[in-house]
């Protein structure tokens, strides 16, 4: 097993460049099978969700060229075959293939999809199976495995009842090939839909609205070549960002939308933290004093629920008592035990972290239990005194893509051992 070894206190100066975004590049690999002929998707990052996606991919005898940060996907011979439990739970995007393969063959048998358990037994994906049920599709479920059918995909006017990201993306991607018009109502808005929604059009599909509440897609019979390239990370820019607030020293984060980042930067601003952005790039070095503040986790272009236990690292630096109310998934407080452990002053009630601040860290073993919450452990082993390990690394190289090398490359004393 892989560790993540980190001696805290170096000041961080230089320039992170972001890479693409996990969110958007999970999505969009799958996507990529939809086309009728080839496509080219650019700035994917390296990290191992796109490994799985890929070994699907091939399983489903798509050709695939991957270059430095580009992939070629051929889908012209795709093989609609059973996508097995070791395939589909190394990841939960894997549930992408369901609408891909629903909207291009009618038909797909997939596994239960994987990835962090933040949610309650796991987050469901009943909004995902109940938006293929109104396109046509009739669901079986054979202990853990999916079969997912429709004689004919015909469009449909779909509510949800929570607008979510996964589930609005599933849709449009049944929905593309679809006989007739669709109309997803309460759609998520986040950017990563957007990068989506172009890609298929790109291809030829007729989808407009993404972005918004309300996307309409016009079924189209065949979708050609396309390309497409992945949006910048806003959750890993986020996250250097707090790493720059935390111990930065002009720290230049290189690939930042400023507009994808409101509901962080104006905490920032609350807070009494300085920072300059221009030309998509954020310069920030350690904030002298922070103020206390209070969050809650909303839809965007709420405050991310990524961008949580990240943040909360940040908020026990602040003087005063800060909140953070976690109001998207149900268990997602297990970082809280391990920075308690290093130093931190937190109590989880019901799901809203009370956060006394300032403490100081101290380094200590501790375990990534998901993506996120390894990032929290990340920042905070990088101001805490003395050695930090991290164990359950696997979950933070799903998502931040060559973490150890651009961190080392801007002062951090950071490395990772088998």
């Amino acid at each position: 097993m892989k560790k993540i070894i980190i001696n805290g206190g170096n000041k961080l100066s230089g320039t992170i460049n972001i890479g693409g975004a996990k969110n958007s590049a999970v999505a969009l690999i799958p996507a990529a099978i939809l086309s009728d002929e080839n496509t080219t998707i650019y700035n994917v990052p390296n990290i191992t969700d796109k490994k799985a996606l890929i070994n699907i991919l091939e399983t489903l005898n798509c050709n695939v060229t991957d270059e430095k940060d580009s992939l070629i996907i051929d889908s012209s011979k795709l093989e609609n075959v059973y996508i097995k439990e070791d395939l589909s739970s190394k990841l939960r995007a894997s549930y992408y293939f369901m609408g891909a393969l629903l909207g291009k063959c009618k038909h797909v048998e997939i596994a239960l999809p994987g990835g962090c358990n933040i949610g309650k037994s796991s987050r469901p994906i009943n909004f995902h199976l109940k938006g293929f049920e109104q396109l046509g599709a009739t669901i079986t479920i054979e202990d853990d495995k999916y079969i997912i059918h429709a004689d004919e995909l015909k469009g449909s006017k779909i509510y949800l009842d929570f607008p979510s990201v996964g589930a609005t993306i599933n849709i449009m991607l049944a929905a593309v090939k679809a006989k007739g018009k669709t109309v997803i109502y309460n759609a998520a808005k986040e950017p990563e839909i957007v990068n989506i929604a172009t890609f298929l059009n790109n291809m030829g599909a007729k989808i407009t609205g993404a972005g918004t509440s309300e996307i309409k897609i016009t079924g189209v019979d065949y979708l050609h070549k396309g390309i497409i390239e992945v949006i910048p990370d806003r959750i890993e820019a986020a996250t250097y960002i707090i790493a720059g607030a935390l111990i930065g020293d002009n720290l230049k984060i290189n690939g930042v939308i400023e507009e994808h980042l409101e509901s962080l930067l104006s905490k920032f601003d609350e807070m009494g933290i300085k920072y300059n952005i221009k030309d998509f790039e954020l310069t920030i070095s350690a904030a002298e004093k922070i103020k206390h503040t209070s969050i809650k986790s909303q839809v965007f272009p709420g405050f991310v629920t990524d961008m949580g236990q990240p943040m909360c690292v940040l908020l026990t630096q602040a003087n005063g008592v800060s909140f953070f109310e976690e109001t998207i998934y149900d268990n997602r407080m297990g970082h809280v035990k391990y920075l308690n452990n290093m130093g931190a002053n937190i109590e989880v009630k019901d799901n809203t972290e009370i956060i006394c601040g300032k403490t100081e860290y101290k380094g200590k073993k501790v375990k990534a239990t998901d993506l996120r919450a390894g990032a929290a452990m990340v920042l905070a082993g990088l101001i805490a005194e003395g050695q930090t390990e991290i164990s359950n690394v696997e979950h933070i190289l799903r998502g931040y893509e060559n973490i150890i090398e651009k961190l080392s490359n801007v002062g951090a004393d950071i490395k990772i051992e088998e």
